[in-house]
């Protein structure tokens, strides 16, 4: 029998557009937290209009969750006026910091916003130039700066992940290609940053997501790199194979059909982690992994094309 790295949830999807109490068409692409004993996920929906907004859904176990009565984040500011998408959220001293992608006229940036208990919420700035797709920031600083890793728009390196780093959180530079997509491999056609990275004895997890073009049409599915923890610019290993990919009917058929996208990743004291994953652009799912074998992944699997 086969051996998942990630086992799924019993009872996926954990969360559908049946579960709102508010008007929306999709729910997906959510980033969670843990805040206190409380599981904080902050989804994305698709409105009728087709453009996004942002909900708030609670859970005490981490996998039954109830929406709150109205969405947490709507599009306010001009550099969102098309809508805000696929939140990630990391906690750094006593913040939450959201990075999200941000719709306008202008194209799409990445823009942040900042919480202290997922009441209030106060939109920072936007953080990129157009055109970027997907921000994760680390949760601790190295020589005093923040990192992130993050994905451009490029036609010299297509859809590669990179880090940058700040001394303030609005202003980013010192940027570094790290991880690029595979010719003939499970990612080649993209790839970019997904959950925030977490850290482990061995190095900061990172899951991300790599997109393979096929005849039917585009297959996301999620991988794994370990980063030093001193320096996170040293990629430790990438592992050759996915660890997940979609397989079940809300994951293959959707919106968006054959998709697991992930923004969110909670590492528990038991050495498992939970990821959250959007299936097929429409619903919420959830899964469970041993830590320690997706770092054995990227260390003792790992791809060795550049």
């Amino acid at each position: 029998m086969r051996q998942e790295i990630v086992k799924r949830y019993a009872g996926n999807p954990i969360l559908t557009r049946d579960d709102i109490p508010y008007a929306v068409e999709t729910v997906h692409n959510a980033a969670v937290v843990k805040h206190g004993r409380e599981y904080i996920m902050l989804f994305r929906s698709h409105l009728k209009t087709g453009r996004s907004i942002v909900g708030l859904a609670r859970s005490g176990d981490g996998y039954r969750f109830t929406a709150d009565p109205a969405p947490f984040l709507v599009p306010e500011r001009e550099y969102e006026e098309f809508g805000v998408e696929d939140p990630r959220v990391t906690r750094i001293d006593d913040e939450y910091l959201i990075t999200y992608s941000a719709y306008s006229r202008s194209g799409v940036r990445i823009a942040m916003a900042k919480t202290a208990d997922f009441t209030r919420v106060e939109r920072v700035a936007p953080i990129t130039q157009a055109d970027h797709r997907n921000v994760v920031l680390f949760p601790e600083r190295f020589g005093g700066l923040y990192a992130r890793l993050d994905r451009p728009h490029s036609e010299i390196t297509p859809w590669s992940i990179w880090i940058s780093y700040s001394p303030d959180l609005r202003f980013w530079g010192q940027s570094e290609l790290l991880i690029k997509p595979v010719t003939y491999h499970w990612d080649e056609m993209k790839i970019g940053p997904g959950a925030p990275p977490f850290r482990t004895d061995r190095g900061w997890l990172s899951i991300y997501h790599g997109v393979f073009q096929t005849m039917a049409g585009a297959v996301y599915r999620l991988g794994a790199a370990l980063h030093d923890l001193a320096n996170p610019a040293k990629v430790l290993g990438v592992a050759d194979s996915w660890i997940l990919q979609p397989e079940d009917a809300w994951e293959r058929v959707g919106y968006v059909p054959n998709v697991v996208f992930t923004c969110g990743a909670v590492p528990e004291p038991d050495g498992t982690v939970k990821i959250y994953w959007g299936g097929a652009d429409t619903v919420m799912c959830a899964g469970e992994a041993n830590i320690s074998e997706i770092v054995d992944l990227c260390l003792e699997h790992p791809r060795t094309c550049k």
